[in-house]
């Protein structure tokens, strides 16, 4: 049955309760709770999103396939990692650009979490050649990349995140005046969101307005890699 989105209240209470009770059979004996307070509430979600991400591009994707669109499976791959619970503790909301194929293309990104609610916009992690590109169009388009992450409209709400180098990547000068956003290793963009806003149903509109904010983020960036935005 469709449902309508109304906050992602239980989502935050199940998910505190699986951060407490991270195993398999747990998971299995609540599985009906998490179909219905978690992944049919983030799937009434990216359908209202739907309309709105149309006025910010008309390429990214609202897929509310329960397996393989825009809601980030629970079930976290443990084969490199130390910590070996089967599930994530986060859900994870993605409207990545179309010609993207994983979470490393340009889009957009929510993430509900019990003390760790947050909206991103960009590029997480991009691939060699991509993050290549970035930087290049940042280093001779100086002054176009200053006006849009020093707008004060935007910095009023969003912040600039993720990895950065040390020291300056291969192929650009250490004393070039956007050096520390070269060094980026990820091209992020992310902002709060309050448990209220979370748990309402005014999120839709509270996250299409914040995302509005970073069109001119993505354009930028999409304009870099070549690709319609």
């Amino acid at each position: 049955m469709t449902i309508d989105f109304d906050g992602f209240g239980p989502a935050l209470r199940f998910l505190g309760d699986l951060a407490e009770n991270n195993n398999r059979d747990w998971f299995e004996a609540n599985k009906g709770r998490y179909e219905a307070d978690v992944r049919e509430p983030a799937r009434a979600f990216v359908r209202a999103m739907a309309p709105r991400l149309l006025k910010i591009s008309r390429e990214l994707v609202a897929d509310d396939r329960k397996v393989g669109g825009s809601i980030m499976r629970v079930h976290k791959d443990v084969r490199f990692s130390r910590d070996k619970s089967p599930y994530k503790t986060n859900l994870g909301i993605q409207f990545r650009h179309r010609t993207g194929k994983d979470v490393h293309a340009p889009g957009l990104y929510i993430h509900i979490q019990p003390g760790m609610l947050f909206l991103g916009a960009g590029m997480w992690h991009p691939e060699p050649d991509a993050l290549h590109a970035l930087r290049t169009a940042i280093a001779v388009a100086p002054a176009k990349w200053r006006k849009i992450v020093d707008d004060p409209r935007l910095t009023a709400e969003w912040q600039q995140g993720g990895s950065s180098l040390k020291r300056a990547p291969k192929g650009f000068v250490a004393d070039h005046p956007n050096i520390e956003d070269l060094k980026r290793t990820d091209f992020i963009l992310d902002t709060q969101l309050t448990v209220p806003d979370v748990k309402s149903v005014k999120l839709v509109a509270v996250a299409a307005d914040a995302f509005a904010m970073t069109q001119p983020y993505l354009k930028f960036l999409c304009s870099a890699l070549k690709i319609a935005c």
